[in-house]
C-alpha cells in the first residue's frame, strides 16, 4: 500500500526583539520571495509567504519526513544567513529563536492563504503580540507569556 498525507502548516515567527526590518516594501517581498524559495528547496510547497515590518508568516506545505522544528530552523537560518550576506546593512539580522507552527485543514487553506495576503491590512489594527497571542489561543496552546517572546 502507499503513502498519502498532506501536512499543512501555517507558521508565524518574528524578527528578533520584534525590531521591524522590512519596513521597506521592496527588501520585505525579496526576503518573503527568498524564503519560499528556500521552502523549495527544503522540499517543502510554499502556499503563501508573507507578513508585516516585524514577523512573517507561512502556509507551507511541510513533507513527513522533515519535522517541522528542523524545517522551520533552516528557512530561518538560510534567510537570515541571506540578508546578512546580501543586505550591505550595518545591523545584523536575524528572527526569534521560536515560532508557532498551526495545522491546517484543506477547508481552511483559502482562508489562511487570504489572512497571509493581507497581512499589511490587518496590523493597521492589531499588533503583532496580539495576533500571535489570539493564534495561540484559537488553536488551544498553553504557553507563559513571560516566554513567548524569547
Amino acid at each position: 500500500m502507499s503513502t498519502h498525507q498532506q501536512l499543512l502548516y501555517h507558521i508565524v515567527f518574528s524578527t528578533k526583539n520584534r525590531v521591524p526590518y522590512l519596513r521597506k516594501d521592496d527588501f520585505r517581498e525579496r526576503v518573503f520571495a527568498y524564503m519560499a524559495g528556500t521552502c523549495t528547496e527544503l522540499t517543502g510547497s510554499p502556499l503563501r509567504v508573507g507578513g508585516h515590518f516585524d514577523h512573517a508568516h507561512l502556509l507551507v506545505r511541510i513533507p513527513a519526513k522533515i519535522a517541522v522544528a528542523n524545517f522551520v530552523g533552516k528557512v530561518k537560518a538560510n534567510t537570515s544567513k541571506h540578508i546578512n550576506e546580501t543586505s550591505g546593512s550595518l545591523r545584523k539580522f536575524g528572527w526569534q529563536d521560536g515560532y508557532g507552527a498551526f495545522t491546517v485543514s484543506t477547508s481552511q487553506k483559502d482562508r489562511v492563504d487570504r489572512y497571509i495576503a493581507k497581512q499589511m491590512q490587518h496590523h493597521t489594527k492589531e499588533p503583532y503580540q496580539v495576533e500571535y497571542l489570539n493564534l495561540l489561543t484559537k488553536h488551544e496552546i498553553e504557553y507563559d507569556e513571560r516566554y513567548v517572546w524569547d
